[in-house]
């Protein structure tokens, strides 16, 4: 289960479409941005996205 939880996460978004898009773009950032620094990310993009967006949650 990734931390935080989907559960929590969701109740922010009005429907889960709109969550994975924000997601989904958000990932593409993270990996561009380290494909561009050329760094190796030992996470993957999809847990930084959702650890980013609960951050701005506050969650």
């Amino acid at each position: 289960m990734l931390n935080p939880s989907i559960g929590k996460l969701i109740q922010n978004y009005d429907n889960r479409y709109r969550l994975v898009m924000d997601v989904a773009n958000e990932a593409r950032e993270v990996s561009m941005e380290a494909e561009e620094r050329e760094e190796i990310l030992i996470e993957k993009p999809v847990s930084i996205a959702i650890d980013k967006l609960a951050a701005e949650k506050g969650l």
